[in-house]
């Protein structure tokens, strides 16, 4: 069952239980941290498996026109069983809802980790178009790719 969440105190909950088991994304406790903390302020939604969360997503405005895919977490053996694709879904009708034109999600680039190269996909197969790549945005070993989805 996937739900909007308005209550900041359980976006938070749900963000961190989900986002500590995913250390492979989120290993860095200061970053996991300002994920938790920017979810709360964003469009939440949550996926649940009979009375547990299991995964969420967040969407951030970035202009009038566009709105970013700014988090997606699945708990990992919940992983290429559907839960993601659902859960995105959800999250492109919202958006397209609430009058955006386009949706952005970053992740890091295509070839420099095994982890990444996999969310890189799941974004492909999502309908997710490349658009640029930042080799710095965030830090030299972590190069930023962009990906656009017009919602039109």
């Amino acid at each position: 069952m996937i739900k909007k969440i308005e209550d900041t105190a359980l976006k938070m909950k749900i963000a961190k239980k989900i986002l500590e088991a995913l250390p492979e994304w989120f290993g860095l406790p200061e970053e996991r941290e300002k994920y938790i903390l920017a979810s709360a302020q964003q469009i939440f939604l949550s996926i649940q498996k009979e009375d547990d969360y299991i995964g969420f997503t967040c969407l951030k405005e970035t202009s009038k026109d566009t709105t970013e895919l700014a988090i997606i977490g699945i708990l990992k053996e919940y992983h290429r069983q559907g839960f993601g694709q659902s859960l995105f879904n959800e999250a492109k009708k919202e958006a397209i809802k609430m009058g955006y034109s386009f949706m952005q999600v970053k992740t890091v680039q295509m070839g420099k980790y095994e982890e990444y190269d996999s969310t890189n996909m799941f974004y492909k197969r999502l309908g997710f178009k490349e658009f640029e790549i930042f080799p710095t945005l965030w830090d030299e070993w972590n190069p930023c790719q962009i990906y656009i989805m017009s919602l039109e």
